[in-house]
């Protein structure tokens, strides 16, 4: 985008940029959340413009992982599903049984041990590891519902 049209966005020093973030609601057409950003704000920020619904489910890519933001989300009664980072420090606690005809690795009861990341949640949360069928990619999940089965979450994602 041109910087002289839009001074307002800018993001490099020729260069402006619009980030459009979005929260849809899956009961109608009209998102519940609409914010227009520069290109600087980092994504993760969005999440300190959200009034967390109880219940609510809010599926996010690994960028968003900040383990104090998504605490907000868990003490609000919300539930959330992102991919977890290579780097993610964790130990099992749980191997819940899972059906790996579904394309389901496993299914953890685990806990954060990373120094930060243990004080900011401190809480277990579940680590699903899933297999993509039809490119063969492994993922990984993190998410704060234990009520779900794992392939649920999955497809959620």
């Amino acid at each position: 985008m041109c910087l002289s049209v839009f001074p307002w966005a800018p993001f490099r020093s020729t260069k402006a940029a619009v980030k459009l973030h979005t929260l849809p609601d899956l009961r109608g057409n009209i998102p519940t959340f609409l914010h227009i950003s520069d290109g600087k704000l980092h994504d993760v920020n969005a999440l300190d413009l959200l009034v967390p619904e109880a219940g609510a489910f809010y599926i996010m890519d690994r960028c968003y992982i900040d383990f104090q933001r998504l605490h907000r989300l868990h003490e609000a009664g919300s539930f959330f599903v992102t991919r977890a980072k290579s780097n993610l420090k964790a130990q099992r606690r749980y191997s819940h049984p899972i059906d790996r005809s579904t394309g389901l690795i496993c299914d953890q009861t685990v806990v954060l041990t990373g120094f930060y990341s243990r004080q900011d949640f401190d809480t277990p949360l579940r680590r699903i590891k899933f297999k993509e069928p039809t490119s063969g990619k492994r993922l990984v999940f993190l998410t704060n519902n234990f009520a779900l089965p794992a392939i649920t979450i999955a497809d959620l994602y």
